[in-house]
């Protein structure tokens, strides 16, 4: 450990969900889509959003504090970056990863005694929720996150000479998008719970690839997969699931790719001796609070399992991803 501590970084990091709280209350409440008409009077914005004056004028200041928001001459104004990615109206909106974000703060309040007891507590999750809003914000902050790297993994990912694509648990179906625009040859299925249908569909759609990405309703765990394909994507998948789970669904995509088809695996990835990184680290703890047995896997782990699977030439791609994510490819 390098790193010296001091008293008031240490309180800086417990505090530090006070700054992401008041960025979700702004985005749960539209205030930033209000204010992507232009710059508003507070009252007049606390008529329009249905909030107290006094309370939002608080908010208003922690979040001009972070310059996220500006206040000019009694008026309240948003600067363009920012309006870019947190107005509804704008189709970089990024909103819906922050929302979820704040859904799931319940279950770390619990992390204590998660850790105390090894489980997280009752709940159905937001992959199983019956919350229509908490199941759109978590599907579309998918498509927020994944939007941010399917280009850059289609572009290093050589997927020339294969036809068929299975993206196995791909939720709006970001990737299956992004690789059918990078080869014009390819035709792809979503396979995912039929929850996620409607939201996949409407990501395709807005790609304009309704005739090359399908949707194939199903539980990985359950059901059987679809068919015989030349590529199965297994993206932010195993991380919810126990070693053993994990293990099982990459041998259950080994077994639906053709000869010569290639086996891949993204993932937040650990450092083998653990010593990081941050993201990943701090990831298994979401998972250690929301599911009975995910956990974020380290390298080595993932190889050993696409070896499992029967892939052969294991190896990880050169492609520099933000929050820790690796891709590994085996070819079966």
């Amino acid at each position: 450990m390098t790193k010296q501590w001091s008293e008031r970084e240490l309180m800086g990091v417990s505090g530090a969900y006070w700054a992401g709280c008041a960025l979700q209350a702004g985005v749960r409440l539209d205030l930033f889509s209000a204010l992507d008409k232009g710059e508003r009077q507070e009252e007049e914005l606390a008529r329009e959003l249905n909030c107290d004056r006094r309370a939002l004028s608080m908010l208003i200041t922690a979040l001009c504090a972070q310059d996220m928001l500006e206040r000019r001459e009694g008026k309240v104004c948003a600067p363009p970056e920012i309006t870019r990615y947190l107005s509804r109206s704008s189709p970089d909106y990024v909103g819906f990863i922050i929302r979820h974000h704040g859904e799931i703060m319940k279950n770390w309040v619990n992390l204590p005694e998660v850790v105390r007891f090894g489980r997280k507590c009752s709940g159905a999750g937001t992959v199983f929720t019956q919350d229509e809003d908490a199941r759109r914000d978590f599907l579309m902050g998918m498509f927020n996150v994944a939007r941010l790297q399917a280009e850059r993994v289609a572009g290093v990912l050589d997927l020339s000479g294969k036809e068929s694509l299975l993206d196995i648990g791909g939720g709006p179906g970001t990737y299956a998008c992004y690789f059918c625009l990078k080869n014009p040859r390819l035709k792809a299925d979503v396979f995912d719970l039929p929850t996620t249908g409607p939201f996949a569909l409407e990501i395709v759609d807005r790609m304009g690839l309704k005739d090359r990405v399908g949707f194939r309703p199903g539980n990985f765990n359950v059901d059987p997969l679809p068919g015989l394909y030349d590529v199965a994507w297994v993206s932010q998948v195993i991380h919810g699931e126990s070693e053993e789970g994990a293990a099982a669904l990459i041998r259950k995509a080994g077994g639906i790719l053709n000869p010569g088809g290639l086996l891949c695996v993204q993932e937040f990835t650990l450092s083998d001796d653990l010593s990081g990184p941050a993201h990943a680290a701090l990831f298994a703890l979401n998972m250690l609070v929301q599911t009975p047995g995910g956990r974020t896997y380290t390298a080595s782990e993932i190889c050993a399992m696409l070896s499992g699977a029967g892939a052969k030439r294991v190896r990880g791609l050169s492609v520099d991803l933000p929050m820790d994510c690796r891709v590994f490819v085996g070819e079966m």
